[in-house]
């Protein structure tokens, strides 16, 4: 069985593979043209498989991903051959998960404004004068510091995408004692956690917007998601809710985004994704003290490499028993 990687991965890693599919003939390619070469014959590919790549197959039945995200991979040809289509989803949840909750604290908390104060060396609450009142003072203070919190558990959440991202990001928001819903292009794939209040279908898009305080992106760029949050989407959204997108830059149209907050029709925004990344340094958002920005750096953690590389050899070993693969995708679909 011959089994052609490329980009080529490291010693250690490509041990790993060999130790899964013991006498299979690895062909780890360090560039485009030798990957090529080793197409013919080849009965799975590892990597980043270009056209060229696959035209030269003529027994591909397996291509792994080393991504989770498909957009920048799939192409015409790659969608309509038979072989089998895995990707690296489900590696990141509990990890993304931790910075939508990061994001969420610091709305919650001021904590991002606090964060641009000890900069300027400004010892001052949020909520102004009135928060500086003494609590003998009156209720005064006790309502101006309520207007400058949010108290997590009388907050909701609506989630956009239900998989394994999706899922945990619930499970944290219910542990802070939110109340949560989602909505996912196959609810009825999902099963019921007693941590989510409920799951729709994505007819149920804009309700959702209407009832969150806080909208979470956690869903992929597929054909059907592009621009999926335009103007319409952010006048759904309550004056007082935030959106928090870490699901794809794609998704949220940046213009709409920007006219949304200048207006005060959104509280505020947390992207790690754009639809332009980098995002450009004279992008108006970097301007907004009601915004969170950060480069696309959700996913990092040092666990992740790990269980790349443990989701690469069981599949390696699947694939050589004749088992099913893990996390099969619809090519169609892009996930």
């Amino acid at each position: 069985m011959k089994i052609v990687i490329h980009p080529a991965v490291d010693a250690d890693r490509l041990h790993a593979f060999r130790s899964a599919v013991p006498g299979a003939d690895f062909v780890n390619a360090a560039s485009p043209e030798e990957a090529e070469a080793a197409m013919p014959l080849a009965a799975a590919f590892l990597g980043k498989i270009t056209p060229a790549m696959l035209a030269k197959a003529d027994r591909l039945r397996w291509v792994q991903a080393f991504t989770a995200s498909l957009e920048h991979y799939i192409f015409p040809a790659l969608a309509d051959h038979p072989c089998e289509l895995t990707n690296t989803r489900g590696l990141f949840g509990d990890v993304i998960a931790d910075q939508v909750m990061g994001y969420v604290l610091c709305f919650a908390r001021n904590l991002h404004l606090y964060a641009r104060r000890q900069l300027e060396r400004r010892y001052e609450p949020e909520g102004g004068a009135a928060a500086r009142v003494d609590f003998a003072s009156g209720p005064g203070l006790v309502n101006a510091m309520d207007r400058a919190t949010i108290y997590l558990p009388r907050a909701t959440m609506g989630i956009v995408g239900m998989g394994g991202i999706g899922l945990e990001v619930a499970r944290r928001a219910c542990a802070f004692g939110m109340k949560v819903r989602g909505v996912d292009r196959h609810p009825d794939r999902i099963e019921k956690s007693n941590f989510i209040d409920r799951i729709d279908g994505l007819d149920a898009l804009d309700d959702l917007l209407g009832w969150s305080d806080f909208v979470v992106i956690a869903a992929p760029h597929t054909p059907e998601t592009v621009r999926l949050f335009d103007a319409s989407r952010f006048a759904k959204m309550k004056p007082t809710s935030y959106l928090i997108n870490i699901g794809r830059g794609a998704i949220v149209a940046l213009d709409d985004l920007v006219a949304a907050l200048r207006d005060g029709r959104i509280a505020g925004a947390a992207l790690d994704v754009y639809e332009v990344e980098p995002l450009p340094p004279d992008h108006p958002l970097w301007d907004f003290p009601n915004v969170i920005l950060t480069p696309h750096t959700a996913g990092y953690s040092p666990i992740i490499a790990e269980r790349h590389r443990a989701l690469l050899v069981d599949n390696l070993g699947r694939f050589a028993r004749g088992e099913a693969l893990r996390n099969v995708v619809d090519k169609r679909l892009w996930f």
